[in-house]
């Protein structure tokens, strides 16, 4: 991931903090910061399928994130100091965590459509849509995954022997 082309051209990187079944981003956080990029992450609000990313000010500040129903670290629905990515310049890369990956680029997520819906919104953004890579298991490609005319593709997954 770190040696990546599209990561290392990207300024503002958007980025899941992981679950104990999905691959750890936390090295990935860390070298974020140590090259001087922009770090956002998701916040989730339950019951809708809407998600906005935010910005985190550094890697030791994921310590003052709420742990939500789900087990997962975000920022309080109360912390309106941070930057939410599409009210400033947009993303260039969005890092996306899932369930399963074929490869053709569709990717199964937990079936909120929370990433889905964000990609739109990132396309009628000025700066569009952001390079999207899934980070997966060899175990989590498999020959096709069950699609809805509203998931979007992702550009690139990337697992180990890929």
């Amino acid at each position: 991931v770190i040696g990546h082309p599209k990561y290392q051209d990207s300024k503002r990187i958007a980025i899941f903090l992981s679950m104990p079944d999905e691959i750890q981003t936390e090295e990935i956080i860390k070298d974020i910061f140590k090259q001087g990029k922009e770090c956002f992450i998701p916040r989730y609000k339950p019951q809708s399928n809407h998600m906005d990313m935010l910005k985190l000010s550094s890697a030791e500040d994921i310590s003052s994130l709420t742990l939500t129903s789900w087990n997962i670290l975000q920022p309080s629905d109360d912390d309106g100091a941070r930057e939410e990515a599409l009210a400033g310049g947009g993303l260039d890369l969005i890092f996306m965590p899932g369930l399963g990956f074929d490869k053709k680029g569709n990717r199964l997520g937990r079936g909120k459509g929370y990433y889905d819906t964000y990609l739109e919104r990132c396309m009628k953004h000025p700066s569009g849509k952001p390079y999207t890579i899934a980070l997966a298991f060899r175990e989590q490609i498999c020959e096709s995954v069950p699609v809805a005319e509203n998931d979007v593709q992702v550009d690139e997954i990337l697992y180990e022997d890929s």
